[in-house]
């Protein structure tokens, strides 16, 4: 019951920001990667953590640019608590948020409908809206596949806690455990193919390093 309650709760909450978000996708990737030099010195290096508290900052290509931008407007006003992303996101306007969305993004992976094995209970209900393959089953919403652990506990916990202010995910994370959010966080975490580090071959202000014949 609880579950059914909570799907439908959150495909209406779909219904009411897909609207919003369905332009990222048309996006220009050549201004967002101009715009977006200053990101790749955290998302354009494998492995780089967040500081303080210490986790993995989240792979970002291959994912859908509708919830990108989506992510970045949250930073932006406020209903995702994190200091420097927020300083990042509050000089953008919703142009460039589409356009770096359109850039990080890439090629967004898509399903192929498999179903892997060995689902566990706890991690069951996720993939209604993230999808059994960690591939979510429409862009508004952020695919899991391939993402670092870590990250996905943190994010579990600030929904849980407020950090991200959203009612359905606080609803949902509220009744998980340490124990059931490391399980979902390490489910999805082994699927593939999943997302990616953007690459980072030079910056914006150098063209690649000249190679010594």
């Amino acid at each position: 019951m609880r579950a059914g309650v909570i799907g439908a709760a959150l495909a209406m909450s779909m219904l009411g920001k897909f609207a919003q978000a369905q332009d990222a996708a048309a996006g220009d990737v050549h201004r967002g990667k101009e715009l977006s030099y200053t990101c790749l010195g955290c998302h354009g290096i494998d492995g780089y953590k967040n500081a303080y508290p210490m986790y993995s900052v989240p792979k970002l290509e291959g994912q859908h640019p509708e919830y990108l931008a989506a992510a970045l407007k949250g930073y932006r006003d406020g209903d995702r608590a994190h200091l420097t992303m927020h300083s990042q996101a509050s000089t953008l306007s919703d142009k460039d948020i589409q356009d770096i969305a359109a850039y990080f993004a890439g090629q967004p992976l898509t399903s192929s409908g498999a179903k892997p094995g060995n689902v566990p209970p706890v991690a069951s209900l996720c993939t209604s809206c993230h999808g059994a393959d960690g591939i979510a089953i429409a862009p508004i919403y952020p695919s899991l596949a391939g993402q670092h652990t870590d990250y996905l506990v943190r994010a579990i916990d600030e929904y849980k806690k407020g950090g991200r202010k959203n009612p359905i995910m606080k609803q949902f994370a509220g009744n998980l455990s340490d124990a059931d959010a490391a399980a979902i966080a390490a489910y999805f975490a082994r699927l593939g193919p999943g997302l990616k580090t953007e690459s980072r071959p030079y910056t914006r202000f150098g063209e690649p390093p000249a190679t010594t014949p």
